[in-house]
């Protein structure tokens, strides 16, 4: 990744990946002023008790979902750094490409909950980050011990476009049109 390259970075299982990744990753691409968008595929979620499907399975799944799309990519990064929590996966990536404007990308059921995150104070002072809104929501998420602690940095969202040139605790919630899509009812459903 070449220096100044502004790039989102969307962490999560991805077990499954599906349509509404792709939605939420292509919308935060343009509104918040991203060269590109990286998935990064966990080895496994910390917070969640149960593990998620094979990373190698999940990364084919991501991989195939991203193909036509240049300014999407899929990345294994963390396992292959070893660690599992954001603040130790921004540490290293910041470590690794100091020159890149990195913006972390979040749905907005991750704001609600966002406090229960390991370092998450640290996190939101290291890197901008970018709020989705999802299904059912907003409202707790703007509410959030997270948004209510880092209300003064929270860009509009009709300057959304400067998020991705932003400096920490910068932080910006975006509503788009709804998919309410999720991973975890496509593995209810047994389609996983």
């Amino acid at each position: 990744m070449h220096p100044g390259l502004r790039v989102g970075l969307l962490g999560g299982s991805f077990d499954p990946p599906h349509l509404g990744h792709l939605r939420i990753s292509l919308e935060a691409k343009k509104r918040f002023g991203l060269d590109r968008v990286v998935w990064l595929v966990s080895p496994g979620n910390p917070l969640k008790h149960n593990a998620p499907a094979r990373l190698e399975e999940r990364l084919k799944a991501a991989k195939h979902l991203t193909f036509n799309h240049p300014r999407l990519m899929t990345s294994d990064y963390e396992a292959r750094a070893g660690v599992r929590r954001t603040y130790d996966t921004l540490r290293l990536l910041k470590r690794d490409f100091p020159r890149v404007r990195f913006t972390w990308l979040m749905g907005a059921d991750n704001l609600t909950w966002f406090h229960n995150w390991g370092k998450w104070h640290e996190i939101m002072q290291m890197t901008p980050v970018g709020v989705v809104a999802r299904p059912g929501e907003r409202q707790a998420a703007l509410n959030s011990v997270a948004a209510k602690r880092f209300r003064r940095y929270r860009l509009s969202a009709s300057n959304s476009h400067l998020l991705g040139a932003s400096s920490a605790p910068q932080w910006c919630f975006i509503n788009i049109s709804m998919s309410s899509q999720s991973s975890t009812a496509i593995r209810s459903a047994g389609k996983w």
